[in-house]
């Protein structure tokens, strides 16, 4: 819906930016052509009056000679006045008293209130080019060019071709659709001759043009980018522009830029756009990377564009490797995560990206703000962004770097400087997966052993399949947990993002499950060891408020138990690092029997929330794995919960302890403890 809504809020853009240059255009041309025309018609009409007129007396004159000296001193007063008519100055001071004054320019503006509220993508007088708008704006063209083409061949048709004058406006017409000097409307020439519909042909020419003008420029500076998180890619071809006007092969064999004419403008931008043999020169020598400075200087490797021209040394063994090899690829790393990493001008790394179920590669550079541009793919299976085009992509982004080009003219983007993987971003290929131990919301999870260190591990993998956003979502736990550092929260070791699938490395933690845990140790777990597991969730909670984390699904299921039964919080899924947090999306996935009412019914999350969770889980492990509010269904039992019906103490549970149960079930959230207190307080009954 999110994407729906962006898509027609920027095509709504678009038509108002058009229909304000239409507007500009028709009171421009009414202004400097249509009423200077009508003026000029309307002496022609006052010229043809008086010829006739005159006319009509020189055969009067002719007709009434009678050879009498009357007659024939009449007959040369006669013929005298009619030789002295002038039909040019009869209406000439008619005209100059009663014609209208030059009319005023009307201004036609954009209204910047209506964008103050975008997200920055749309900007006023300018034509939003996106995966949302490039598809509406490239056929909005091919309309726009089949107009001006039936509109040049009726004028063809209304002037004659005898006339020479009209001959040559009609070879400007030719020009501005079809030549070289199609990037401006063509003037309006007023000719005695033509008539109102030519001159209607020629101002609806003059709108036309405008227009196309405008989408024309808009889509030869689409620059790749990428669309705005959120947005799905509508369609695989609207960001896989091969030509430099954003067309693809296809269309342009359809439209008229197609012609001999255009293909050579198409062949001059080219020259315009990939360096001359001289340029590439300056970069033959090796050069070191500089985001490594231990490097040692890399010896230059040949290889030949996709462009004209013989081959260059530009590259170094550094493109030789392969993609996941390079120490700027991050993998599927979230954007999130991306604009953390770039922090100053230059910085870039490439990452991988799904759209429509097609991988793609992205280039991230900070330049401002963040860019993100799309790797374009040529029919030869080669690798560009607005210049030249080369085998592989370590080639692209090696010649990209040092040769001072930017990735795209419009964002005047610099690489400087390769961001590399952090230690914990590591290679799919070194961890070997074993044995399948549980499974997920995303995927399965598995004992594995990294390959580097041999060390044991859990894994989380995700499904290929998932949408974009479900990924996100995986991910972020990794995000979450690489921050934290406590013994009662599960390690992260990395997240392994090169390919698909991608992975969360973690501890493996002995014991498994806590729930699992309970269930299967039942007779032989006394108060003090349940006291114990209490106390340890409720550190790694305190430590996880302390950090403004709420975990959002504490319960049984999602801790595990580590060597002498140490309790530790896992599955971060759900969390999110606020103070407050609020729900808009629903409550599907939402835990409903361990969640607070103020989620339930207002989708408001705080630490607090977690403390009504924590109450359930203490309940959960002093009836060693029962299940809360058994027997009730999860809307039966919120109906429950909301008219003060609380869960009865577990056997064997002691009063403090189920007293501490109650406080973290208060209604109000304000008067529930928070970890630190409860942390307290459970010490304090363990040591008693």
């Amino acid at each position: 819906m999110y994407s729906e809504a962006c898509r027609r809020l920027h095509r709504e853009h678009n038509e108002y930016v058009l229909l304000l240059a239409e507007a500009t255009e028709c009171e421009r041309a009414l202004r400097t052509a249509a009423l200077p025309a009508l003026l000029d018609l309307q002496r022609r009409q006052g010229e043809a009056t008086a010829t006739s007129w005159k006319n009509i007396l020189l055969e009067v004159v002719q007709r009434s000679d009678f050879n009498t000296d009357k007659f024939r001193e009449i007959q040369s007063k006669v013929d005298s006045t009619v030789q002295n008519l002038k039909p040019h100055e009869e209406y000439k001071e008619f005209i100059e008293k009663y014609k209208s004054p030059p009319s005023t320019p009307v201004s036609f503006t954009f209204d910047e209130s209506l964008v103050e509220d975008t997200s920055g993508k749309l900007q006023p007088n300018q034509l939003t080019v996106d995966n949302l708008t490039v598809e509406w704006l490239k056929e909005k063209l091919t309309e726009l060019e089949g107009t001006l083409q039936d509109n040049r061949e009726k004028q063809a048709q209304l002037v004659p071709e005898a006339n020479g004058v009209c001959k040559n406006n009609n070879t400007s017409l030719t020009n501005g659709v079809n030549g070289i000097d199609r990037h401006s409307p063509p003037p309006i020439p007023a000719t005695a001759s033509e008539p109102v519909k030519l001159l209607e042909l020629r101002m609806a020419e003059r709108k036309c043009a405008k227009q196309a003008e405008m989408i024309r420029s808009a889509l030869a500076e689409l620059g790749c980018e990428e669309a705005p998180s959120g947005c799905p890619d509508l369609s695989a071809e609207t960001v896989g522009v091969d030509s430099l006007d954003g067309s693809s092969p296809d269309h342009q064999e359809r439209s008229s830029i197609g012609s001999k004419t255009s293909t050579e403008a198409l062949r001059l931008r080219l020259h315009s756009i990939i360096p001359p043999r001289p340029f590439f020169r300056m970069f033959a020598r090796p050069f070191r990377r500089k985001s490594v400075p231990s490097s040692p200087a890399l010896p230059p490797k040949t290889y030949r564009s996709s462009s004209e021209g013989p081959a260059d040394s530009v590259g170094t063994l550094e493109a030789e490797r392969s993609l996941v090899e390079q120490e700027w690829f991050h993998g599927v790393l979230p954007r999130e995560e991306v604009v953390r990493l770039l922090r100053a001008d230059g910085d870039y790394l490439v990452r991988e990206t799904t759209r429509n179920h097609a991988r793609q590669l992205v280039l991230s550079v900070c330049w401002g703000q963040h860019k993100h541009f799309i790797v374009q793919t040529t029919p030869e299976g080669h690798y560009r962004f607005e210049g030249a085009a080369f085998p592989s992509v370590a080639e692209l982004i090696a010649w990209q770097r040092t040769s001072g080009v930017p990735v795209t003219a419009r964002s005047g983007a610099l690489l400087r400087r390769a961001v590399p993987r952090e230690t914990w971003e590591l290679n799919n290929d070194d961890v070997q997966l074993l044995d399948k131990i549980g499974r997920g919301n995303f995927g399965d999870v598995y004992k594995a052993r990294l390959k580097t260190t041999g060390q044991e591990v859990a894994v989380k993998t995700c499904r290929v399949a998932l949408p974009e956003e479900q990924k996100r979502t995986f991910l972020q736990e990794g995000r979450i947990l690489k921050q934290y550092q406590h013994p009662n929260i599960v390690r992260l070791i990395g997240i392994a993002v090169q390919k698909q699938p991608i992975m969360i490395v973690m501890e493996l933690v002995s014991g498994g499950s806590l729930l699992t845990f309970l269930r299967q140790r039942a007779g032989v777990l006394g108060a003090r060891a349940l006291l114990a597991m209490c106390r340890d969730a409720a550190a790694g909670m305190r430590y996880l408020e302390s950090k403004n984390c709420i975990h959002r699904d504490l319960a049984a299921r999602n801790c595990l138990v580590g060597d002498d039964h140490a309790v530790k919080i896992s599955d971060f899924g759900m969390s999110r690092e606020e103070e407050e947090y609020i729900v808009s999306g629903g409550m599907k996935q939402i835990p409903i029997k361990w969640t607070a009412p103020e989620a339930l019914n207002y989708g408001k999350y705080t630490s607090l929330c977690d403390v009504w969770s924590y109450g359930v889980l203490m309940w959960e492990i002093f009836s060693k794995g029962e299940t809360p509010y058994a027997g009730m269904t999860n809307s039966r039992a919120r109906e429950k919960i909301d008219s003060g019906y609380r869960m009865p103490a577990p056997e064997g549970c002691g009063e403090d302890v189920y007293a501490l149960m109650l406080r973290c079930w208060e209604y109000e959230p304000d008067k529930r403890p928070h970890f630190h207190q409860l942390y307290t307080a459970i010490d304090n009954i363990y040591n008693r």
